[in-house]
């Protein structure tokens, strides 16, 4: 979709994204391998309790789902920044979904424009457990 056929306050919602205990190990081993994400004995004895997802594995999750159903299509021309703020643990076998809404737009010049996209993530009970604040530059109609 292009800049120009977008809206503040467009939303679209996310399928559910599971949070695969195997999958989060080897996010973790890979990329943060801290013990709160890898040594069961060692988060037992954390306020969380148990294994908790790494922070950037729980928001692509969410993200990955956004991709399948998102606003810009082949009229993004690129990303520029985005902010995640973590409020709730995720933990293995949760089930994630998103909220995507466009939150702000501007135009930058004829051939393009900036949009920010704000996702919320959703747990299975219904608690939010990260927002992330995205901003895109999307392609205007060539008139």
């Amino acid at each position: 979709m292009y800049f120009d056929e977008l809206q503040v306050g467009m939303t679209v919602d996310t399928v559910p994204a599971v949070i695969e205990k195997e999958k989060m190990m080897a996010f973790a081993k890979d990329y943060d391998p801290i013990p709160l994400h890898m040594d069961e004995e060692y988060a037992k004895t954390t306020p969380f309790g148990k294994l908790i997802a790494p922070g950037v594995m729980s928001f692509m999750s969410v993200w990955a789902k956004y991709l399948e159903v998102d606003f810009f299509g082949e009229e993004l021309l690129a990303g520029k920044s985005t902010k995640i703020e973590w409020l709730k643990p995720v933990f293995a076998d949760d089930v994630l979904t998103g909220k995507a809404t466009i939150t702000k737009l501007v135009k930058r010049n004829p051939r393009n424009g900036l949009v920010e996209v704000t996702i919320e993530a959703y747990n299975q009970n219904g608690e939010i457990v990260l927002t992330d604040v995205t901003e895109a530059i999307v392609k205007c109609k060539i008139r």
